[in-house]
């Protein structure tokens, strides 16, 4: 999984998080998290504040 991956990093998310209010989660608590996703495989010096907004917003739809 890249960062371009969007829509199933906020899947893998939601399941490794349960019960998380994504709306509540800071920027570098996320990038922190998806960089422990197990199969996540990118370089973290590759991810940006629009990146990571894109995987908090399909998070937020994804919990909703």
């Amino acid at each position: 999984m890249k960062w371009t991956d969007i829509g199933e990093i906020a899947i893998a998310l939601s399941e490794a998080h349960p019960g998380t209010d994504p709306e509540q989660v800071n920027f570098v608590d996320l990038m922190r998290w998806v960089v422990a996703l197990p199969e996540f495989d990118d370089d973290p010096k590759h991810c940006g504040e629009k990146i990571l907004e894109a995987i908090q917003t399909a998070w937020i739809e994804e919990a909703g």
